[in-house]
Protein backbone atom coordinates (compact mmCIF):
# COMPACT_ATOMS: atom_id res chain seq x y z
CA UNK A 1 0.00 0.00 0.00
CA UNK A 2 2.84 2.91 0.91
CA UNK A 3 4.51 2.98 -3.15
CA UNK A 4 0.58 3.03 -4.10
CA UNK A 5 0.03 5.97 -1.78
CA UNK A 6 3.70 7.54 -2.15
CA UNK A 7 2.74 7.57 -6.19
CA UNK A 8 -0.91 9.28 -5.16
CA UNK A 9 1.13 12.00 -3.65
CA UNK A 10 3.14 12.38 -6.12
CA UNK A 11 0.62 12.55 -8.43
CA UNK A 12 -1.19 15.03 -6.56
CA UNK A 13 1.45 17.10 -6.45
CA UNK A 14 2.70 17.16 -10.17
CA UNK A 15 -0.85 17.74 -11.01
CA UNK A 16 -1.09 21.06 -8.70
CA UNK A 17 1.89 22.11 -9.71
CA UNK A 18 1.21 21.77 -13.47
CA UNK A 19 -1.66 23.98 -12.60
CA UNK A 20 -0.47 26.74 -11.09
CA UNK A 21 1.75 27.06 -13.92
CA UNK A 22 -0.62 26.69 -17.00
CA UNK A 23 -2.54 29.71 -14.39
CA UNK A 24 0.80 31.89 -14.34
CA UNK A 25 1.15 31.47 -18.20
CA UNK A 26 -2.68 32.19 -18.98
CA UNK A 27 -2.04 35.50 -16.69
CA UNK A 28 0.99 36.33 -18.20
CA UNK A 29 0.05 36.01 -21.65
CA UNK A 30 -3.30 37.77 -21.71
CA UNK A 31 -3.77 39.98 -24.26
CA UNK A 32 -4.57 42.61 -21.69
CA UNK A 33 -6.69 46.22 -22.50
CA UNK A 34 -5.01 49.07 -21.95
CA UNK A 35 -6.25 52.56 -21.33
CA UNK A 36 -4.52 55.63 -20.15
CA UNK A 37 -6.78 57.46 -17.94
CA UNK A 38 -3.74 60.18 -16.66
CA UNK A 39 -0.35 60.41 -16.99
CA UNK A 40 1.45 57.72 -15.28
CA UNK A 41 -1.46 55.82 -14.72
CA UNK A 42 -3.05 53.44 -16.85
CA UNK A 43 -6.35 50.87 -16.63
CA UNK A 44 -5.94 47.26 -17.12
CA UNK A 45 -8.82 44.88 -18.25
CA UNK A 46 -8.63 41.32 -19.14
CA UNK A 47 -11.60 38.99 -19.49
CA UNK A 48 -10.61 34.93 -18.54
CA UNK A 49 -13.89 33.34 -20.60
CA UNK A 50 -12.18 29.97 -21.59
CA UNK A 51 -12.08 28.87 -17.79
CA UNK A 52 -8.55 29.58 -18.20
CA UNK A 53 -7.49 30.70 -15.11
CA UNK A 54 -7.81 28.82 -11.86
CA UNK A 55 -10.27 26.65 -14.04
CA UNK A 56 -12.93 29.63 -13.97
CA UNK A 57 -14.18 32.69 -16.33
CA UNK A 58 -12.30 35.96 -14.58
CA UNK A 59 -13.03 39.18 -14.90
CA UNK A 60 -10.02 41.26 -13.55
CA UNK A 61 -9.40 45.10 -13.52
CA UNK A 62 -6.71 47.41 -12.44
CA UNK A 63 -5.31 50.62 -12.30
CA UNK A 64 -1.34 51.04 -12.25
CA UNK A 65 0.15 53.82 -10.45
CA UNK A 66 3.21 54.42 -11.23
CA UNK A 67 5.53 56.16 -8.59
CA UNK A 68 5.28 60.34 -8.95
CA UNK A 69 5.22 63.40 -7.32
CA UNK A 70 2.19 64.30 -9.11
CA UNK A 71 -0.26 61.53 -7.69
CA UNK A 72 -1.55 61.64 -4.18
CA UNK A 73 -3.68 59.23 -2.65
CA UNK A 74 -6.54 59.65 -0.11
CA UNK A 75 -8.99 58.19 2.32
CA UNK A 76 -12.64 59.03 1.45
CA UNK A 77 -14.78 58.27 4.65
CA UNK A 78 -18.71 59.43 6.31
CA UNK A 79 -18.99 58.37 9.67
CA UNK A 80 -22.59 56.83 9.31
CA UNK A 81 -23.94 57.81 5.75
CA UNK A 82 -23.19 55.03 3.47
CA UNK A 83 -22.21 56.05 -0.25
CA UNK A 84 -21.61 54.35 -3.30
CA UNK A 85 -17.99 54.76 -4.89
CA UNK A 86 -19.50 56.85 -7.48
CA UNK A 87 -20.90 59.20 -4.91
CA UNK A 88 -18.17 59.56 -2.89
CA UNK A 89 -15.82 59.84 -6.65
CA UNK A 90 -18.34 62.69 -7.33
CA UNK A 91 -17.52 64.97 -4.36
CA UNK A 92 -13.71 64.61 -4.39
CA UNK A 93 -13.27 64.52 -8.17
CA UNK A 94 -10.61 62.01 -8.68
CA UNK A 95 -8.47 59.65 -11.34
CA UNK A 96 -9.33 56.55 -9.80
CA UNK A 97 -11.18 55.11 -6.27
CA UNK A 98 -11.86 51.70 -5.06
CA UNK A 99 -14.02 50.97 -2.50
CA UNK A 100 -12.83 50.39 1.31
CA UNK A 101 -12.96 48.53 4.18
CA UNK A 102 -15.79 46.52 6.19
CA UNK A 103 -18.80 48.50 7.25
CA UNK A 104 -22.47 48.24 9.18
CA UNK A 105 -24.87 47.36 6.70
CA UNK A 106 -27.81 48.64 9.48
CA UNK A 107 -25.92 51.48 10.73
CA UNK A 108 -23.39 52.44 8.63
CA UNK A 109 -20.23 53.39 9.22
CA UNK A 110 -16.94 51.20 8.97
CA UNK A 111 -16.40 48.50 12.00
CA UNK A 112 -12.65 48.85 11.18
CA UNK A 113 -10.40 52.04 12.32
CA UNK A 114 -10.78 54.90 9.78
CA UNK A 115 -9.25 58.22 9.68
CA UNK A 116 -8.93 61.31 7.46
CA UNK A 117 -7.32 64.27 7.57
CA UNK A 118 -6.42 63.69 10.74
CA UNK A 119 -9.22 63.31 12.23
CA UNK A 120 -10.92 59.51 13.39
CA UNK A 121 -14.07 58.75 11.50
CA UNK A 122 -14.68 55.43 13.09
CA UNK A 123 -13.18 52.70 15.50
CA UNK A 124 -12.53 49.51 15.52
CA UNK A 125 -15.66 47.25 16.67
CA UNK A 126 -13.94 44.65 18.29
CA UNK A 127 -14.65 41.25 19.62
CA UNK A 128 -15.98 39.90 23.34
CA UNK A 129 -12.19 39.25 23.90
CA UNK A 130 -10.56 42.83 22.64
CA UNK A 131 -8.83 41.36 20.17
CA UNK A 132 -8.49 42.98 16.51
CA UNK A 133 -10.58 40.78 13.67
CA UNK A 134 -8.73 39.38 10.82
CA UNK A 135 -9.53 43.02 9.19
CA UNK A 136 -7.91 44.58 11.48
CA UNK A 137 -4.91 43.15 11.35
CA UNK A 138 -3.22 45.31 8.35
CA UNK A 139 -3.41 49.04 7.23
CA UNK A 140 -3.08 51.90 4.45
CA UNK A 141 -1.79 54.82 5.64
CA UNK A 142 -0.84 57.41 3.46
CA UNK A 143 1.64 60.02 5.09
CA UNK A 144 1.61 64.00 4.02
CA UNK A 145 3.18 63.50 0.68
CA UNK A 146 0.29 61.21 -0.27
CA UNK A 147 2.09 58.13 -0.52
CA UNK A 148 0.47 54.82 0.86
CA UNK A 149 1.83 52.49 2.40
CA UNK A 150 1.22 49.05 3.99
CA UNK A 151 1.32 48.24 7.45
CA UNK A 152 0.90 45.00 9.74
CA UNK A 153 -0.33 44.54 12.92
CA UNK A 154 2.02 44.94 15.52
CA UNK A 155 0.57 42.97 18.35
CA UNK A 156 -0.74 45.88 20.32
CA UNK A 157 -4.61 45.81 21.08
CA UNK A 158 -4.39 49.24 20.31
CA UNK A 159 -2.02 49.67 17.50
CA UNK A 160 -4.03 51.51 15.18
CA UNK A 161 -3.61 54.47 17.82
CA UNK A 162 0.22 54.64 17.14
CA UNK A 163 -0.37 55.20 13.42
CA UNK A 164 0.28 58.82 13.09
CA UNK A 165 -0.03 59.60 9.55
CA UNK A 166 -3.18 61.53 8.83
CA UNK A 167 -5.10 59.18 6.47
CA UNK A 168 -5.59 55.05 8.00
CA UNK A 169 -7.74 53.01 7.18
CA UNK A 170 -7.40 49.13 8.74
CA UNK A 171 -8.01 46.30 6.48
CA UNK A 172 -7.40 42.91 5.81
CA UNK A 173 -6.02 40.09 5.57
CA UNK A 174 -2.73 41.09 4.46
CA UNK A 175 -1.75 39.13 1.83
CA UNK A 176 1.96 39.56 1.51
CA UNK A 177 3.93 41.90 3.27
CA UNK A 178 7.72 42.83 2.17
CA UNK A 179 7.89 39.91 -0.39
CA UNK A 180 6.83 37.34 2.54
CA UNK A 181 3.07 35.92 1.39
CA UNK A 182 1.87 35.84 4.73
CA UNK A 183 -0.38 32.58 6.62
CA UNK A 184 -3.58 32.61 5.71
CA UNK A 185 -6.19 30.18 7.62
CA UNK A 186 -9.01 27.85 6.13
CA UNK A 187 -12.16 30.02 7.10
CA UNK A 188 -14.44 30.01 4.76
CA UNK A 189 -14.00 33.99 4.04
CA UNK A 190 -10.14 32.78 2.45
CA UNK A 191 -11.23 29.47 0.79
CA UNK A 192 -14.54 31.09 -0.96
CA UNK A 193 -14.22 32.28 -4.15
CA UNK A 194 -15.65 36.11 -4.03
CA UNK A 195 -15.80 39.50 -5.53
CA UNK A 196 -12.40 40.67 -4.61
CA UNK A 197 -11.14 44.97 -4.28
CA UNK A 198 -7.31 44.92 -3.43
CA UNK A 199 -4.64 47.04 -3.12
CA UNK A 200 -0.93 46.11 -3.46
CA UNK A 201 2.81 47.94 -3.79
CA UNK A 202 5.31 46.34 -6.22
CA UNK A 203 8.79 46.74 -5.92
CA UNK A 204 9.16 50.32 -7.67
CA UNK A 205 6.67 51.74 -5.70
CA UNK A 206 3.69 51.85 -8.01
CA UNK A 207 0.56 51.28 -6.62
CA UNK A 208 -2.16 48.54 -8.12
CA UNK A 209 -5.73 48.67 -7.30
CA UNK A 210 -7.42 45.69 -8.47
CA UNK A 211 -10.97 44.72 -8.56
CA UNK A 212 -11.66 41.03 -9.45
CA UNK A 213 -15.68 40.50 -10.57
CA UNK A 214 -17.39 37.46 -9.34
CA UNK A 215 -20.64 35.49 -8.17
CA UNK A 216 -21.23 35.20 -11.83
CA UNK A 217 -21.02 32.75 -14.57
CA UNK A 218 -18.98 35.40 -16.62
CA UNK A 219 -16.64 35.24 -13.59
CA UNK A 220 -16.74 33.49 -10.95
CA UNK A 221 -14.24 35.18 -8.44
CA UNK A 222 -11.25 34.40 -6.47
CA UNK A 223 -10.17 33.09 -2.92
CA UNK A 224 -7.71 34.94 -0.95
CA UNK A 225 -5.09 32.04 -2.25
CA UNK A 226 -5.63 33.02 -5.66
CA UNK A 227 -5.74 36.82 -4.96
CA UNK A 228 -2.19 36.41 -3.42
CA UNK A 229 -0.54 34.44 -6.54
CA UNK A 230 -2.35 37.32 -8.85
CA UNK A 231 -0.96 40.39 -6.85
CA UNK A 232 2.43 38.33 -7.00
CA UNK A 233 2.28 37.75 -10.75
CA UNK A 234 1.55 41.68 -10.77
CA UNK A 235 4.65 42.50 -9.18
CA UNK A 236 3.60 43.33 -5.83
CA UNK A 237 5.99 42.84 -2.75
CA UNK A 238 3.26 43.82 -0.50
CA UNK A 239 -0.39 43.44 -0.85
CA UNK A 240 -3.53 43.84 1.26
CA UNK A 241 -7.26 42.34 0.65
CA UNK A 242 -10.08 45.23 0.98
CA UNK A 243 -13.90 44.58 1.97
CA UNK A 244 -15.25 42.46 -1.22
CA UNK A 245 -18.49 41.02 -2.24
CA UNK A 246 -20.98 43.39 -3.41
CA UNK A 247 -18.64 45.90 -2.20
CA UNK A 248 -16.20 45.50 -4.95
CA UNK A 249 -15.69 48.66 -7.65
CA UNK A 250 -13.64 50.13 -9.47
CA UNK A 251 -14.00 53.87 -10.37
CA UNK A 252 -12.31 55.83 -13.26
CA UNK A 253 -12.81 59.61 -14.20
CA UNK A 254 -14.45 59.84 -17.28
CA UNK A 255 -15.62 56.30 -17.52
CA UNK A 256 -17.56 55.92 -14.35
CA UNK A 257 -17.85 51.96 -12.88
CA UNK A 258 -15.40 50.15 -15.10
CA UNK A 259 -16.14 46.33 -13.18
CA UNK A 260 -19.24 44.65 -12.60
CA UNK A 261 -20.39 45.34 -9.20
CA UNK A 262 -22.97 42.20 -8.43
CA UNK A 263 -25.43 44.04 -5.75
CA UNK A 264 -28.40 44.22 -8.73
CA UNK A 265 -27.65 40.70 -9.88
CA UNK A 266 -26.96 42.07 -13.50
CA UNK A 267 -23.53 41.60 -15.46
CA UNK A 268 -23.33 45.43 -15.89
CA UNK A 269 -21.97 48.27 -13.87
CA UNK A 270 -25.00 49.71 -12.33
CA UNK A 271 -24.86 47.32 -9.21
CA UNK A 272 -22.89 49.19 -6.71
CA UNK A 273 -23.29 48.56 -3.01
CA UNK A 274 -23.31 51.75 -0.70
CA UNK A 275 -19.57 51.66 1.39
CA UNK A 276 -18.36 54.04 4.12
CA UNK A 277 -15.09 54.54 2.61
CA UNK A 278 -13.14 55.07 -0.37
CA UNK A 279 -9.29 55.39 -1.26
CA UNK A 280 -8.35 57.24 -4.12
CA UNK A 281 -5.82 59.44 -5.87
CA UNK A 282 -5.50 62.90 -7.66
Amino acid sequence: MKPIIALLGLLLITTLTSAQYYDSVSFASASWKTRKIDRKAKLYQYHFSSKNLFNANQHISYVLVKKSRRHTFHVGAEPQKLRTVSDFAGEVKPVAAINGNFFDVKNGGAVDFTKVEGKVINVNRKAANEKPDFHQKAAVVVGENGVPQIRKWDGLVNWEEWLKEPDVMLNGPLLIFNRQDETLDSMSFNTARHPRTCMGITKKGHVIMLVVDGRSANSQGLNLFELTKVMRWLGCVSAINFDGGGSSTLWIKEKGVVNYPTDNRKWDHEGERKVANVLYFK
